[in-house]
């Protein structure tokens, strides 16, 4: 029959004698050798000698039983994530056209709410900016349409010009590429055009179909724009009223951070893109580029796709220049595209974004990627705002749990609403014009006196 293990030497240096304890620290220390005493196990050898050993098998049996769990949450997600993402391609149609409009909103809002705020109708209000911004849209486009009919024919031709010249420099040293190699790569190339022609043929109809498509989209869009500028502020009472308390607190916050992180993503991204546009298009225009103005506005929307669309414009920019001017002309155009870009990633963007987005750019070009390769050109573009509204839930989820673990937060508390910092800047503009007109009174009663 096993007895009692005795206390090791280093538990005896550790133990304290009872007679010297307090009430408190009395019932602690019948609490941890309760403890102990239960993670031990008491093993008699063949000689008799007792051996005392923590029990291994049961941490492992826990271990392995939290990663079983984990695993299997791990995967219910998955399947949630991917039956999500089956649906938003069945309702991809009424999506995207949501989506744009959220986006269009939450740069509009401003001032068809400062509109309202000074007596406007709301139908008035929401109507006129939408016009007045499609109206900049239209004017701009017919401005540089002469243009481009102009300059679309030359250009082709100095294309031609150029191919033929590289032609050329492939046939001398240190190439030496002969004149059939060049006609076999040419030959091959017509073949594969000529046996691809009914591939060529769909992908036309398919362009037609997605233009049409393009068209229908854009004026659903601009419905949901008028619809959600006109009535967006009776949103939150009637959800409000459906959801009930205590989860519209959290949706009405997670609603109006991500209201303000989108149009703090639109508003300062276009600011920055009109910058980029600005200066490239000058330089374009100094050094004398075909089409400098249809490149100033590629550029300009390039720019609300981070990283891909600043390198994909400008890219085009240079070989517009290589191929209409020269190669001189093009590598001075991309010192001009690398210097302002280099600005615009080091100053303008983390002036003007600030804690906007707070997206690593490792993020920033994953999902980008991810998004043109599941959407396209508008999955590149609407890829960075929904990644940033994603964060910001995760944030918001992360603050609820630092609140019920009882742990201080690490994070500065979220602004809810910009006219909070409206506010902050009138009252600022109010305390000086104060201090001003306070020290001028002093002035004015010294010298009266």
């Amino acid at each position: 029959m096993a007895n009692t293990p005795s206390n090791s030497p280093e538990e005896k240096s550790v133990e304290k004698n009872p007679a010297d304890m307090s009430e408190a620290e009395k019932v602690i220390h019948k609490k941890e050798q309760k403890v102990l005493e239960s993670e031990k196990t008491i093993i008699t050898t063949d000689e008799g000698k007792k051996l005392e050993n923590k029990n291994r098998s049961d941490y492992i049996a826990q271990d392995l039983k939290q990663v079983s769990k984990w695993a299997l949450r791990i995967i219910f997600v998955a399947i949630a994530a991917f039956l999500i993402y089956k649906l938003i391609g069945f309702l991809w149609v009424g999506i995207l056209p949501t989506l744009l409009a959220i986006l269009v909103c939450s740069a509009l809002w401003p001032p068809v709410n400062w509109l309202i705020k000074h007596k406007v109708p709301s139908w008035l209000a929401s109507a006129g900016i939408l016009l007045l911004c499609l109206g900049i849209v239209a004017g701009i486009l017919s401005a540089i349409a002469p243009r481009v009919a102009k300059e679309i024919g030359p250009l082709s031709n100095q294309a031609v010009v150029w191919v033929r010249s590289v032609e050329a420099r492939l046939m001398e040293p240190p190439f030496n590429v002969n004149q059939n190699q060049l006609d076999d790569a040419v030959n091959y190339i017509i073949d594969k055009i000529q046996s691809s022609a009914s591939q060529i043929a769909t992908l036309a109809i398919s362009g037609v179909g997605a233009m049409g498509s393009a068209i229908v989209t854009l004026l659903i869009t601009l419905v949901l724009c008028f619809f959600f500028l006109k009535d967006g502020s009776k949103l939150m009472p009637w959800m409000n009223r459906v959801i009930g308390y205590p989860a519209m607190d959290h949706i009405g916050n997670i609603l109006n951070r991500s209201w303000t992180t989108l149009g703090g993503f639109i508003r300062t991204q276009g600011i920055v893109s009109l910058i980029d546009a600005t200066f490239i298009g000058i330089g374009m225009v100094v050094l004398g580029v075909p089409l400098a103005g249809p490149l100033a506005i590629i550029t300009f929307l390039g720019g609300f796709i981070p990283i891909v669309g600043a390198f994909v414009s400008g890219f085009l920019a240079i070989a517009v220049a290589i191929v209409g001017v020269n190669f001189k002309t093009g590598l001075i155009l991309f010192i001009i595209v690398l210097v302002v870009q280099q600005l615009e990633g080091n100053v303008l963007s983390p002036l003007l974004q600030s804690n906007a987005m707070n997206l690593h750019p490792v993020i920033v070009l994953l999902v980008v990627s991810a998004g043109g390769t599941l959407y396209g050109i508008v999955g590149a573009f609407l890829a960075v705002p929904i990644t940033a509204v994603i964060a910001v839930v995760f944030r918001y989820w992360s603050e609820q749990w630092d609140k019920r673990a009882e742990i201080p937060s690490a994070t500065p508390p979220h602004k809810e609403d910009d006219e909070d910092e409206d506010n902050k800047f009138t009252e600022w503009v109010k305390e000086k014009t104060h201090t001003l007109q306070s020290k001028f009174s002093k002035k004015s009663d010294a010298k009266t006196s």
